[in-house]
């Protein structure tokens, strides 16, 4: 019940929103800049011409490509070739097509930097149906985007809400990328906000409190149980630069704690990440055994060497730092710290994946930014233009144990492909003005017009 009340209310709070994707046998698409109907999935075949091809796996772009989708998936990529004279042709001859963006941190059920007071007021004045109202939007914004698929990692005090998100999408009530959820991340008690309220006050706090193993392991089996995908854990807090100029952090449990959240998800068949901005919480970290380093600015060589040899990736999320530089403090140091790490992890072969933290920055408004902003980041710092797409395409698919469905463009994967009208090879901001997304066969925006830029 609480779940439809959510969804038919979003319809009337979000004008325009129940236009923008037909129920699932009847879905909506633009064609060569003209509204047609595409029947029941699977119904159609569609060839798209793309002019270059970045494909997620190759070194060079493909020259005039014919990619061919039945229903959901690829069936075909050839250089050159006839379409099918029972497709309907998409020509972006004049456009550079990749795979469809993967976002690996997000977190839709919120809207704004953690850090500032507005915090305390989604937790405290919205009530968790809102929330997932703002959620469903952001969907869609990370959607035009170019993105996909998203891991979103926690719902910062909205439960198991991005389930309900999840849910929605999958089942075509509401448009928006392939979501891997976490619900609720872990900290021990105090060590997360909210926090500075009466002790008199039961105020609500932005994760799930966890104290001692065997708290650790039922939570997690609640987590997995409600719906989770992932599981995320707070690794570490207060960041503040020692005398070894090595930039440290409090860590909040103890390795037995922490071993027992890495070990219950294993066993249970799912992964683990954790956010570790300081030296300390990221060998507390590895200790315990997890599969992603989240954040990381404060990562030291030999941790970069570790992660590189056991395969555990690390999704810096720069932006947010930016983001949030003015803050004060040690974060605007810390962003020149995780720059440094970050053009070190490049020739260590560490496996990094985007991510961008998006909603602890705002989604939509003046304070707003694309979460493609991530790939510029990148090659800023120093990575390739191509490598910087892999991190969004075939890296971030094989985090997500979905190499045999995403993160490239070819035979047998899911048809989620996007388009620019510039190379992105030359100029990576390209990546922040897509203009056509397509999810799974379905096209959710295309601004091209008969080929034309």
């Amino acid at each position: 019940m609480r779940r439809r009340l959510i969804f038919s209310t979003l319809f009337i709070l979000i004008p325009g929103l129940a236009q923008s994707q037909a129920p699932p046998n009847q879905a909506s698409t633009k064609l060569q800049g003209q509204v047609t109907t595409q029947g029941k999935l699977g119904s159609e075949r569609i060839a798209i011409r793309a002019g270059k091809l970045i494909d997620g796996k190759s070194d060079t772009p493909i020259m005039n490509a014919l990619i061919v989708i039945e229903g959901k998936r690829i069936v075909s990529v050839t250089a050159g070739g006839t379409p099918p004279a029972d497709a309907t042709l998409i020509d972006l001859s004049r456009a550079t097509v990749l795979p469809g963006f993967i976002d690996a941190h997000t977190h839709i059920l919120l809207n704004g930097d953690v850090l500032a007071a507005d915090y305390d007021e989604q937790l405290l004045k919205m009530s968790i149906p809102y929330r997932a109202v703002l959620a469903a939007r952001n969907a869609r914004v990370a959607l035009d985007h170019g993105f996909t698929t998203m891991r979103d990692l926690e719902t910062e005090g909205a439960m198991f809400a991005d389930v309900d998100v999840k849910t929605a999408i999958n089942r075509g009530e509401i448009p928006g990328p392939r979501m891997f959820v976490s619900t609720r991340a872990m900290a021990p008690t105090g060590m997360y906000p909210l926090s500075g309220y009466s002790w008199e006050l039961d105020v609500p706090h932005g994760v799930q409190i966890v104290d001692g193993v065997e708290n650790a392991r039922k939570a997690v089996r609640e987590q997995i149980s409600h719906g989770a995908d992932w599981i995320k854990y707070y690794s570490d807090r207060a960041y503040f630069y020692g005398p070894d100029g090595v930039l440290h952090s409090l860590v909040n449990f103890t390795d037995d704690e922490a071993r027992a959240i890495v070990e219950e998800t294993h066993r249970l068949g799912h992964k683990v990440a954790a956010h570790s901005i300081g030296s300390d919480g990221i060998a507390a970290s590895l200790r315990a055994g997890v599969d992603s380093i989240e954040h990381g600015d404060g990562m030291t060589e030999p941790q970069m060497d570790e992660l590189a040899r056991r395969g555990i990736f690390w999704v810096p999320t720069i932006m947010v730092g930016a983001a949030v530089v003015d803050r004060g403090g040690n974060w605007p140091k810390m962003v020149g710290t995780e720059k440094a790490a970050f053009q070190k992890a490049i020739h260590k072969g560490v496996k990094i994946v985007l991510g961008t933290d998006a909603g602890g920055f705002a989604w939509i408004g003046k304070d707003s930014l694309n979460q493609a902003k991530e790939f510029q980041y990148y090659v800023e710092y120093g990575m390739s233009p191509m490598e910087a797409i892999r991190t969004a395409t075939t890296r971030a698919a094989e985090l997500l144990q979905k190499s045999d469905v995403l993160g490239s463009i070819e035979t047998g994967k899911f048809a989620d492909i996007v388009a620019v009208s510039g190379d992105p090879l030359a100029d990576i901001t390209e990546l922040q003005r897509v203009k056509m997304v397509m999810k799974e066969g379905v096209i959710y925006k295309n601004e091209f017009k008969n080929g034309q830029n």
